[in-house]
């Protein structure tokens, strides 16, 4: 697969991944930190901030598989 191909599913996996993390714990979240649907909010950010994470988990892994395979 191309660099692009693998960048756009691992993005992908990210925001399904992410979404659905955020959405089963928003309704442990404070009040502002709810997304509120059709708004720009700091749920919006937060759910964000869920999606980034778990892109920075999938990258750091897929690097890890890639430096012990040339090995």
């Amino acid at each position: 697969m191309s660099k692009s191909t693998v960048n756009f599913l691992q993005a992908l996996a990210a925001v399904v991944v992410g979404n659905a993390l955020y959405f089963l714990v928003e309704k442990y979240l404070p009040l502002r930190a709810r997304h509120a649907p059709f708004q720009i909010d700091v749920g919006m950010v937060v759910d964000f901030w869920f999606c980034l994470v778990v892109l920075g988990i999938i990258k750091t892994i897929a690097r890890r598989e890639s430096r012990s395979g040339k090995l």
